[in-house]
């Protein structure tokens, strides 16, 4: 293994990463005073928008408090499980900097909610007083504050461990990955669950039952579907990226170290910090202009522009830092090639996946029409068009996934993952800009919720807005096929770190690999096949969470209008509290149960089966997990664009039976897209992470003189048992709300909730 210290010209170049990651801070406060500039509107909307404000920040203040006794136990879990080099110094740091890895995971998410509501409102003034341009603004810089503080605090984590601990840098950034994984699923879950139960609830009782149109103040779903906006897209969302931005550098720079050293560790860092001036040029170029052909060319002008500028600058860093020859594996191009050719694969592929989520979720494109015209035979072809349409795009980006993989791996030769975890970084360049479309969507649905709420908005700005509303559901889709992506990569990446610890820890032991990862054993192909049905599992529950979940928002907001009949006639006013009430309680309590299946799934299995099994269930969760994350991300934006064509006018327009369908259709798809979807992203990183944490005290309790068959299988029975009993807790909820007033029999198979 090349020698793992830096040299001074090496600290030197961190350092200065770390002056540019503070760079990137010092542009997200230009943006925040750009956007709190910009005129907040009406007193109706400021009011409606205070609210949701005041729904956000309640949410994500009782989520950290619940999610500060996660973080407390496995800092102690941290603390004691041994590592793979290094001592006591190197445990306490991993320990402290997951903590310090959860803490930026939850101000990435706290800060990008909070600015996200506050530009909303102004984002609604500005179509009212300025149209298209100023508004359109407003929301792309509202998201280039979320995107520069994604990378921001991701670059100065990893530069400042690597400054810290110098050779043991690596194990320490284990840690903070991890808690930047950890934290984001749970925000993605919690999230998740409470804009989808909002969401539903508000479409089937208001849209379906009350025929009133989707953000009607009458209804009182539409603050919380408004706060689950921000809750669910942009803080989950910003806190995934981060994670991904995190986990693939703490990849990049174990293989790093492994294969070529110190420059290994640095290299990284560096197309990181060229990251942050690609994405800071992107957002400053995404400005709509007269001759562009539609909404989304300003932001796909910004997304390549980032992709140019970060390939010019990668070039010129790989053909400087990197050696010419050598490296601690056999290449079959030179260190310098394979830095820059990695790099452009990760790009290439941020493209690729761009333009084919695009093409599957777009309103103007020919399969969200032909989801939109299926609404003419009713709700189930609507629901079997759009499920086809998700398993079809979904082979279609594996393939883009899977090739860019083995493109990594022919550059790559003997430091083939080393080249994945680089592609990974690569496509990562483009990360502020990549958040800056994902919030994009949310704050263009809050304006033109809290428009249409106050009323103090004329025809021109209201079309402005549902323009732009289209435009972000797009964006939105096509930065969660991005998203996985880079989840694929760095689990793969992540993969050969679990390789590489575990040859470590073995060879401390004084044994071997051996035939352990064959895919011959048919105890390894036990553990992928138990790896593919954790995703299943963990969908299953995220999905079934949100229905619970939007069954008492719908039953509420039922009760309200039954009881207070005056809110039809504007007279009452509905208690919108209460919502926010039931979809925070619920969203916090649900959340549970998914995140401790992903914890102690491969605990269960490693301890239980062995690190051959135990990698075997890494790959089937990658596996898995890639096509369930796009068929579910995909198949709900095409309902939810087929459900915007159809009250653009298409088919009958709002209140037809084509609008009633697709609205059922979007129905299906709001948990799928915004629930289960994205947060497959961080769990096969956190399962990949906790895999990499638990090696060496698999290996340990497995060989050599520390052996104890005992306690190992007793900590994977304890493991297993926990699992059950979440799940067991889990499904005796009840999605029924309300006592059933009768019961199935022979003649009349039919139930009812008062």
């Amino acid at each position: 293994m090349p020698e793992g210290s830096l040299s001074g010209g090496e600290t030197a170049l961190v350092a200065v990463v770390l002056v540019i990651s503070l760079a990137a801070l010092v542009f997200a406060a230009y943006l925040v005073r750009a956007v709190l500039a910009a005129d907040q509107g009406t007193v109706k909307m400021q009011e409606i928008a205070r609210a949701v404000q005041e729904g956000a920040a309640a949410y994500l203040r009782r989520q950290f408090r619940t999610l500060a006794v996660f973080a407390v136990i496995v800092f102690a879990v941290l603390l004691v499980l041994p590592v793979a080099e290094g001592g006591l110094g190197t445990r306490l740091g991993r320990a402290v900097f997951f903590l310090v890895g959860a803490l930026f995971s939850a101000l990435v998410g706290f800060i990008g909610m909070t600015l996200a509501t506050r530009g909303n409102v102004r984002m609604a003034a500005a179509a009212q007083g300025g149209g298209y341009r100023p508004a359109f603004r407003i929301a792309y810089r509202t998201g280039g504050v979320c995107g520069m503080i994604t990378i921001g605090l991701g670059l100065f984590g990893a530069a400042l461990v690597l400054l810290l601990f110098d050779d043991t840098a690596p194990v320490v950034l284990e840690g903070f990955g991890f808690g930047g994984a950890l934290l984001a699923m749970f925000m993605r879950v919690g999230g998740g669950i409470f804009t989808k139960a909002a969401d539903v609830g508000a479409d089937l009782v208001g849209k379906v039952e009350a025929g009133i149109p989707e953000d009607d103040p009458r209804n009182a779903a539409t603050i919380a579907d408004n706060v689950g906006d921000n809750v669910g897209d942009c803080a989950g969302m910003a806190a995934d990226l981060f994670e991904s931005y995190a986990v693939t550098l703490v990849a990049a720079l174990i293989l790093g170290q492994v294969f070529f050293g110190s420059i290994g560790m640095v290299f990284p860092l560096v197309v990181a910090a060229i990251g942050v001036i690609a994405s800071v040029v992107g957002v400053l170029a995404t400005n709509p202009g007269k001759n562009d052909r539609n909404g989304l060319a300003p932001i796909n002008r910004g997304f390549f522009v980032s992709a140019a500028v970060s390939l010019l600058l990668v070039a010129v860093a790989s053909f400087t830092l990197l050696p010419g020859t050598g490296g601690g594996a056999d290449l079959p191009v030179s260190p310098q090639v394979l830095g820059f050719v990695a790099v452009l694969v990760g790009v290439v592929l941020a493209a690729a996946i761009q333009q084919l989520t695009g093409y599957f979720t777009e309103t103007s494109r020919k399969p969200v029409g032909d989801v939109g015209r299926s609404s003419l035979t009713g709700p189930a072809t609507v629901i079997l068009s759009g499920i086809s349409l998700g398993l079809e795009s979904a082979v279609y980006a594996a393939l883009l996934i899977g090739g860019a993989v083995y493109g990594a791996f022919l550059i790559g030769g003997g430091a083939a993952l080393y080249a994945v975890a680089l592609a990974g970084t690569g496509l990562l360049t483009t990360a502020g800009v990549i958040v800056s479309m994902d919030t994009f969507g949310p704050v263009s649905d809050n304006a033109q919720g809290i428009a249409e709420m106050s009323g103090d908005i004329d025809d021109e700005g209201a079309r402005v807005l549902t323009d732009l509303d289209a435009i972000g559901n797009t964006t939105k889709a096509i930065t969660k096929g991005i998203a996985i992506a880079t989840a694929v990569l760095a689990a793969t990446a992540l993969f050969g770190s679990y390789n590489a610890q575990v040859a470590v820890a073995l060879d401390e032991a004084g044994t071997t690999l051996g035939d352990a990862f064959s895919l011959v054993n048919p105890n390894n192909v036990v553990g992928a096949v138990l790896g593919a049905a954790v995703v299943f599992l963990f969908s299953g529950l995220a999905i079934s969470a949100v229905s619970r979940a939007a069954g008492r928002v719908v039953f509420e907001v039922r009760e309200q209008f039954r009881t207070h009949p005056g809110i039809m006639t504007f007279t009452e006013r509905p208690d919108y509290g209460a919502v926010v009430d039931i979809c925070t309680k619920d969203s916090l309590r649900e959340l549970a149960t998914p995140g401790l299946l992903a914890v102690l799934a491969p605990v269960a299995v490693g301890f239980g089966l062995g690190i051959g099994p135990l990698a075997a269930y890494l790959v089937g969760a990658i596996a898995a997990g890639t096509l369930m994350a796009v068929f579910l991300a995909n198949s709900g934006g095409a309902w939810d664009n087929a459900k915007k064509m159809v009250e653009d006018g298409a088919y009958g327009g709002k209140g037809s039976e084509a609008h009633a369908a697709t609205v059922i259709g979007d129905t299906v798809g709001d948990p799928f897209k915004d629930t289960a979807g994205p947060a497959i992203n961080p769990l096969i990183k956190v399962m990949n992470l906790v895999a990499l944490l638990i090696a060496p005290a698999v290996v340990g309790l497995s060989v050599g003189e520390d052996a104890n068959t005992g306690l190992r299988v007793g900590l994977a029975l304890a493991a297993v048992a926990v699992i059950v009993a979440a799940v067991v807790v889990s499904k005796r909820r009840s999605v029924v709300v309300g006592e059933v007033t009768s019961t199935p029999t022979d003649a009349s198979l039919t139930t009812s909730a008062p």
